[in-house]
Order: C-alpha cells, then structure tokens, then sequence
C-alpha cells in the first residue's frame, strides 16, 4: 500500500486527479477520492484487512483486503460490493484463469465477472436489459474495480505489464449478473456450488460478439436449429481465427442466451445436455476442436426480451473459468 495515495478531505478535484495520475493510479476515467473516511468505510466488516490474499501477475504485487479495498474506493463501489470484489481478484489469481498469459499477451483479453445467486439482486445487479452495457452502478463499478485491482496491484498498465496491441473497451470494467429465471441450472451450480450460493465466475475474454439465429426473418421464430447452428459457426471461426484450435488443450466456450432462446429451445424439447451436445458435434464435425467435452460448453441465460445472443469468446492463447462461492 505504500504507493497508494490517501487524500485529505478538503482537495479539490483535479487536484486529487492529478495526484492519483501522477502515482499511476488512474485508468484514464476520473476516480472517487480516495479519503481515509471512505477507505475505512469499505473495510469496516473486514476483520484483518493486511491479510495476505495471494501475489497477482504479471508484477506480482501483494493482494489484501485493504489493497483491493482502495482499488473499489477509486471505482465508486460501496461497501456490500466489496466481498464481490474480492473474491474476483482472489478467483483471478488461480493458476487455471492464467492471468499472467491474459495480462501480458498482445491480445485484446480482459478479465469479466459473472455474479451468481441471491446477491445479484440484494446488491441491484443488472440481468436484463442491457446487462453487458452501462447504466447500473454495481455492474459497472464492480467490474471496473476488478480492473483497477489488476492494473495497481497486479502492474498490468499499458507498456509494462499489458501488452495488448488493440485492447479492447472491455479492459475498463466488464461485469455483469446470470439472470434468476430460466430452464438450465445457473452456471455455478452447474461449475459444483449450491443453488442457494452467491458466487463469481471470471472470465478471461477476447472481446463479445453478437450472433442472430440463422433464417430469423420478419414474422417467423427461429426453431432450435436456427439457434444452435449459428452459435457453432461463430464458435468454430472464433476456434481457428484466434489460435485456441492449436493449443494442447481444447477451449471452454461461453456465450449469453436470452431467456426468449432458451425457452424456445426447451418447447422444442432441447435441454443443457442437448444443447452442449449439438454444439459440440457440430464442430467436431467440420474437425475443428470447439471443447475439450460437452462439460465445457457454458449458456448463460440473462439479459432482456429479445432473440439476440453475445458470444464471449475466451482468450486464444488459454485461460479457463474460475468460479468461486463469495467469501463472507
């Protein structure tokens, strides 16, 4: 924490701006003072906040409570969105994520979190409309507080630790809820949790792209092919395009499906199982590797009324999920 800035109350604000800016503090967006009353706040139910969480790639600064609560601080967060917080930075230093080949490749990948169960809505997350977009504090400063995490401990800043040729807008914060309806379990109950858990999932993604069920024209529906075979086109081009076909191991696959979808699929009497083993042979079948099994095929049913779906294609290069229960 020693290059952590702590401002006095009465600063102006572009002279806490230009402090922070120049401690290289700053995502290039403005940031909350960091007071000592604001600090304090956010840790107020933490118990031991300079306990040793982990060191965080690619500089492998120390990751605390106290660290990772300055970094919610500096992105707006309130106090009930920092167990969020930290258990997505603690998630992200597990070995199967690769942060350190997320953080340092000259690819656009960006770390996104997934918040499951009763604390999406206790803490006002979005899950419909415009879930992945802005217009919800707790999505967009959880997400962004992940990314100031990884940027001010871990050392991942443009030229240092990141390396991204493009990057991607994604890298200033990419956060958003699983939807509670729907016909498939919820994603971390389907990764071993309990339905009741509030949890994370982290992601280390290229980018989203949107996909359209195939030959949905005006004034007809989409049957379940239409659905499928458009997700396994996108998933089969985004396999051979950013090199994850050529890695040892298989990728995950990741993608969003409206409710709208899902229930479309399941009238037509295709459930998960079905759905993760179309998709799978379907790639199989062009002889490109989409995943190493269907376990690893992931519909996250969320968002608003509509046919559209986002595709999260993970990072080329090797990065699996991580999801984790919130810590108290």
């Amino acid at each position: 924490m020693s290059d952590f800035q702590i401002v006095k109350p009465a600063m102006g604000w572009e002279e806490v701006q230009a402090l922070l800016e120049a401690a290289d503090l700053a995502d290039g967006l403005p940031l909350v003072p960091p007071t000592e009353a604001r600090l304090a706040a956010m840790l107020a139910a933490i118990t031991d906040p300079g306990a040793s969480l982990g060191f965080m790639p690619p500089l492998f600064g120390e990751v605390t409570p106290r660290a990772v609560a300055y970094n919610a601080v500096l992105a707006g967060c309130r106090p009930a969105e920092l167990p969020v917080v930290i258990t997505a930075v603690t998630a992200c230093l597990e070995p199967e994520l690769n942060l350190l080949g997320l953080m340092t490749t000259t690819g656009s990948a960006a770390v996104a979190t997934i918040v499951h169960g009763p604390i999406v809505q206790s803490l006002g997350l979005n899950a419909s409309i415009n879930c992945l977009g802005p217009g919800n504090r707790a999505n967009a400063t959880i997400g962004r507080a992940v990314s100031l995490c990884l940027r001010n401990i871990g050392g991942a800043r443009e030229g240092s630790g990141d390396m991204a040729t493009c990057g991607q807008p994604g890298k200033y914060t990419f956060c958003f809820a699983e939807g509670g309806e729907g016909p498939f379990p919820p994603l971390h109950v389907r990764r071993g949790l309990a339905a009741g858990t509030s949890a994370v999932t982290v992601i280390g993604v290229s980018g989203t792209a949107e996909v359209l069920p195939l030959r949905d024209g005006e004034g007809g529906d989409a049957g379940a092919d239409a659905i499928l075979d458009a997700l396994a086109i996108i998933m089969r081009a985004s396999a051979e395009t950013t090199g994850a076909s050529r890695q040892p191991e298989p990728p995950q696959q990741v993608f969003i499906l409206p409710l709208e979808l899902a229930e479309r699929l399941t009238a037509a009497g295709i459930g998960l199982a079905d759905v993760q083993r179309q998709l799978l042979a379907a790639g199989t079948a062009a002889g490109v590797a989409i995943a190493g099994g269907t376990g690893d095929i992931y519909p996250i049913v969320t968002g608003g009324p509509g046919v559209k779906m986002a595709y999260l294609p993970l990072w080329g290069g090797g990065s699996r999920m991580v999801t984790r229960g919130i810590m108290p």
